[in-house]
């Protein structure tokens, strides 16, 4: 197998690089990284190219021999470059993987941002047959071209590929940073803005958590998983016959209720909780498929995605590093 990823040295890539290279299972794998400005550390079998996905020639030289693509790289709310990265670039992977003597498989790691994540009311679990629909900005509406273009492919040329659609994902202190009322806040919303800018500093000073409200004045859910679970959910879709054609949610098997997180840390850490209003809705990402299909199981709930998080000590030699917002 000679493995091409996208994305090497992102939070998923560099957790799956490492997990492939340390699992007996995956020995004689060989990977190749595609890496357009940072590179990933030295690994048995890995192979590092240069170049971007945007461009034709790179894809096709990074293509070569390849049997198998896990397309993680991705792009923020950058409208210069969302376009080029995450339509063009995995334009460019697909029609080389369709023109290859070698290819067998192609996974895509797309994300919730497609089925609206909790900007809309659903009226019930999202499912892998609910329509999508991005919420505004760029980035929601290129998780949605992305997962169309797939498809596509499959009909117009019967590829072997599949989507893992992923929620937000967490892994070391990641989680408590989203709580947040200070600059160290990992993602959105922005706490801080909003309360005023007295209470957000009592927030910082008390350790106070947001206490979300959804649109109906209720605590909502939100989907999230740990990189452990994700990267375990690669691993089983990786060369996998029945995952041809399909979309799976890759989440926990049930969100995160701030109303619960709440209660969990009040009694666990004493930390006070303040009530943020909002017009988000709760969502449920609904994981049976890939539970049933791929004998996938997520180790994480919401105590242990929370107490992992909160109990998370960082090395001098671990700096927190966020590449992107969220």
């Amino acid at each position: 197998m000679l493995l091409l990823i996208t994305g090497a040295t992102g939070k998923v890539g560099t957790a799956l690089i490492a997990r492939i290279t340390a699992d007996p299972k995956w020995r004689g794998t060989n990977i190749r990284a595609l890496c357009h400005n940072r590179l990933p550390p030295p690994a048995d079998n890995l192979e590092v190219m240069r170049g971007t996905i945007s461009d034709r020639a790179d894809v096709s030289r990074a293509m070569a021999d390849v049997t198998h693509v896990i397309h993680l790289a991705t792009c923020k709310e950058i409208p210069e470059l969302v376009m080029d990265v995450t339509v063009k670039g995995l334009f460019w992977l697909l029609e080389s993987f369709r023109n290859s003597p070698t290819a067998r498989q192609f996974i895509l790691l797309g994300g919730d941002a497609g089925v609206g994540h909790f900007f809309y009311r659903h009226a019930g679990p999202i499912t892998e047959a609910t329509p999508h629909q991005a919420y505004p900005g760029c980035y929601a509406l290129s998780k949605v071209l992305e997962e169309v273009m797939l498809t596509q492919f499959t009909i117009q040329y019967g590829l072997n590929a599949c989507c893992l659609r992923a929620p937000w994902i967490m892994e070391k202190d990641d989680f408590r940073h989203t709580l947040s009322f200070g600059d160290d806040l990992f993602g959105g919303p922005d706490w801080k803005v909003m309360v005023s800018p007295q209470t957000a500093a009592e927030c910082r000073t008390n350790g106070t958590i947001p206490l979300l409200h959804d649109a109906d004045g209720k605590p909502p859910k939100r989907n999230f998983v740990h990189l452990d679970d994700l990267t375990d959910a690669l691993l089983k879709a990786l060369d996998n016959p029945v995952t041809r054609g399909k979309t799976y949610n890759i989440a926990m098997d049930e969100p995160v209720d701030y109303g619960a997180l709440a209660a969990h840390l009040k009694a666990t850490r004493g930390l006070p909780a303040i009530a943020i209003p909002s017009l988000f809705h709760s969502t449920w990402l609904d994981n049976s498929r890939a539970r049933f299909e791929l004998g996938w199981r997520p180790a994480y709930d919401l105590v242990r995605l929370v107490d992992a998080a909160f109990g998370y000590q960082r090395a001098p030699d671990d700096p927190r590093t966020i590449w992107y917002p969220g």
